[in-house]
């Protein structure tokens, strides 16, 4: 009986993802928080995350243009379209919407979802390796 390994890990690969790439997106804005002029951004998690899982395997194949190019991988299919800028509770003066407490508030709730999410796969390998395994 062939095992689809994608169903058996189910939203939490996707959901891995998600969470390192709304990290590296809370670390920009902490970077840019003298910043003038910088908007801080954000991603609807939801709303990608209900894309991702409802869109299977239908990312669309990178081409190349010259032989020198390199392969690469597609990325989550809307993870850029879903990149929102927030609402400053108090505006600065000089037009930087980043708060940075509320930033490494988020900062530190997505880093406790990232290891809850990788904790889940790590389950889901090691009961994988005791069914091989029979022990």
């Amino acid at each position: 009986m062939p095992l689809n390994l994608d169903a058996y890990l189910g939203v939490h690969q996707d959901a891995l993802k998600l969470y390192a790439q709304r990290t590296s997106v809370l670390a920009n804005n902490i970077a840019n928080a003298d910043t003038p002029n910088y908007k801080a951004q954000d991603i609807d998690f939801r709303a990608v995350l209900a894309g991702t899982a409802g869109a299977g395997a239908q990312t669309l194949p990178l081409s190349t243009t010259s032989g020198s190019h390199l392969a690469g991988s597609a990325a989550a299919p809307g993870a850029a379209a879903q990149l929102k800028y927030r609402v400053p509770l108090a505006p600065s003066l000089d037009g930087n919407t980043v708060d940075v407490q509320m930033e490494q508030a988020a900062f530190a709730d997505n880093s406790v979802r990232y290891q809850a999410a990788l904790s889940f796969l790590s389950s889901k390998f090691k009961d994988l390796m005791t069914a091989i395994t029979g022990q």
